[in-house]
């Protein structure tokens, strides 16, 4: 179709490249930007698309702000390697760019994700929505370490169909991907000049995970459910305890010098 642009970041992304840019392989031209494969995730990208750019990391919202730069038209589509287009969602994609209603700036969508085996209905990962459709000149994305936002101005609508999100197939894959991002978020939250507090270590994982499993109904998920919650409540346990390490380190060097 005209009028598309869709943008992909990635970096050892073999195992999903494929089906992620199968799923929009109709939109009007496809832009990958890679921070440094190691694997053949360049090389499959190549047979979907001439727009892959190989760039050193320089963090997730820069990367994406640079893959803007590289869209030809007047919408963008982004997503992440692990996620795919439902059928139900290009329909809604398609329809709305025809209709070209000036008045809107952005589209958000239900996003649904895959974890140890199971689509997660509850736990607040379902709907879920995330604003992935916007018109080029109107989003930016911050530079927020990990968690980047894309920032919109204007008017934003709700599709109905889902992006499949296949987030986490093992809990290996999980923990490999929880050290990093409660690094980067530790970062950005030290850097912003927040502190951790034994209260914050007490209670704030307690809570995440008393809402997650009761109040946004994670036991009806089951024992996927259960493990979700737990693993995101220690998440945020791990992620104050690395701001209070970084402060403490800090006030450690400075009483040294």
């Amino acid at each position: 179709m005209e009028g598309l642009s869709v943008i992909v970041i990635t970096k050892d992304e073999e195992r999903n490249i494929r089906d992620c840019l199968e799923s929009v392989r109709w939109a009007s031209e496809l832009v990958v930007v890679d921070a440094g494969s190691t694997d053949k995730t360049v090389e499959i990208a190549r047979t979907f698309t001439k727009k892959v750019y190989e760039r050193p990391w320089v963090g997730y919202g820069e990367s994406k702000n640079f893959a803007l730069l590289q869209c030809a038209f007047e919408w963008v589509l982004w997503l992440d390697a692990d996620e795919r287009v439902s059928p139900r969602l290009r329909a809604d994609i398609i329809a709305s760019i025809k209709g070209n209603d000036r008045a809107v700036a952005a589209y958000s969508m239900p996003r649904m994700a895959f974890f140890l085996g199971k689509w997660i209905q509850h736990a607040g990962w379902y709907p879920a929505r995330v604003t992935r459709l916007f018109r080029k000149n109107a989003g930016k994305f911050t530079t927020a370490k990990v968690h980047e936002q894309l920032v919109v101005n204007g008017t934003a609508l709700e599709l109905a169909g889902d992006i499949y999100h296949l987030t986490d197939p093992d809990l290996k894959h999980y923990f490999t991907k929880f050290n990093k991002y409660t690094t980067l978020a530790a970062e950005d939250a030290a850097r912003s000049g927040k502190r951790a507090s034994l209260l914050d270590l007490l209670l704030r994982p307690f809570w995440s995970f008393v809402k997650m499993y009761f109040v946004e109904r994670g036991f009806l998920d089951g024992l996927h459910g259960f493990i979700l919650c737990l693993v995101s409540s220690f998440y945020v346990f791990v992620k104050y305890a690395k701001i209070w390490e970084h402060h403490h380190k800090g006030s450690e060097k400075g009483s040294n010098s």
